[in-house]
């Protein structure tokens, strides 16, 4: 089994939510589901160190559900991902299911491969034990030898054992692999489900057998009004929004040290919250009459347990035409505040940084 395997297997979100993919050094792309990047040219994938890239989506098989993404990054120093020669491996062998489970942090499962033939609308599958949960989507299925033998597709609607995940099989992924040899990495294709063909841009019909190509495959994701409202902030703050969303009307980064959230709660409010530190375990008299003396107006200061958060709170119907610049502002100003907040904390009154804190 790879140890670096971690380094090979990244988180995708994007604004309507998260997925897995892995990424295979000899081709320079990273693989995932159609499904999981559906509507979407362009998503971020993110390393388990939580360092985002922008990843442009360059080739989509819907009816092989797999993807393929570029980034415009030197992977060179990452190791090698084998693909498994063997497309019958045998049933009861030892398998993994790696990935990011509703967008939690790098997980691998472990189980065994049930069928390596399962016949379900119309394709085979690979069939195993071991759980898969929404977010594993277009992470790998390896073998005991640190293979991939399969792309997961998480459960299927009418599946509903908690013992039973599918993936794509092999044959299928290299399908997609064999045909990207000159593929021009700047354009979006489609491979046609008829002859294999890589469809550029925004064609209906393919080119080679004139098959049709369904319109849903071109249609792209269109942002919200809120959503563009939020991201103006984002980019205000030098931040690329691709890289910061993280689900629907909910998006993650870092100003500086601090993690900054960004989301909608009950469907009424907006808010704008940063973890910023750690109480300190002893002594923590100065800092807590630190926080209850000093106006922090238009933020306020909170506590859960040790973890102290910058919070901004922005009821929707207040987003008028009047206050939107000032509410951009504040946005704008709590990740300012927050990255110099947690630094002063630290210095003055011995915090902690918090956990989400990044260096």
């Amino acid at each position: 089994m790879n140890h670096d395997i971690n380094k090979l297997i990244y988180k995708v979100t994007h604004a309507d939510g998260s997925g897995s993919c892995f990424y295979l050094k000899p081709y320079d792309v990273f693989v995932t589901n159609y499904h999981v990047v559906a509507g979407y040219r362009t998503v971020a994938v993110h390393d388990n160190d939580r360092n985002p890239y922008e990843a442009r989506v360059v080739v989509v098989n819907p009816e092989l559900d797999l993807a393929l993404l570029a980034v415009d990054e030197d992977f060179s120093h990452l190791p090698d991902f084998p693909i498994s020669g063997d497309e019958d491996p045998a049933i009861g062998s030892k398998v993994r299911v790696a990935g990011y489970p509703f967008g939690m942090p790098f997980t691998i499962t472990e189980g065994s491969l049930s069928s390596p033939r399962q016949l379900m609308d119309g394709k085979y599958y690979i069939q195993v034990d071991a759980p898969v949960n929404p977010g594993n989507s277009g992470g790998p299925i390896i073998n005991e030898n640190g293979e991939v033998i399969g792309v997961t597709v998480s459960k299927f609607a009418s599946s509903s054992a908690d013992n039973m995940g599918f993936g794509v099989r092999v044959e299928a992924l290299r399908q997609l692999l064999d045909a990207i040899e000159d593929l021009d990495r700047s354009e979006f294709h489609v491979q046609c489900a008829s002859c294999d063909e890589l469809i550029s841009g925004d064609e209906e019909y393919c080119p080679s057998c004139g098959a049709q190509i369904d319109e849903s495959v071109l249609a792209t994701h269109e942002m919200s009004a809120l959503g563009r409202f939020v991201e103006s902030a984002i980019e205000r703050m030098g931040i690329n929004p691709v890289l910061a969303r993280s689900g629907h009307d909910s998006w993650v980064f870092h100003r500086g040290s601090s993690e900054i959230r960004l989301f909608v709660y009950d469907r009424n409010y907006l808010f704008a919250v940063s973890p910023i530190n750690l109480l300190p375990k002893k002594n923590v008299e100065p800092v807590l009459d630190f926080m209850l003396d000093t106006d922090f107006s238009p933020y306020k200061m909170g506590l859960d347990g040790r973890q102290i958060y910058l919070c901004y709170r922005i009821h929707l119907a207040d987003i008028t035409p009047d206050s939107a610049e000032r509410i951009l502002d504040n946005i704008v100003g709590l990740a300012e505040k927050a990255d110099d907040l947690d630094n002063r904390l630290v210095d003055e009154f011995g915090c902690e940084f918090s956990l989400y804190s990044k260096a």
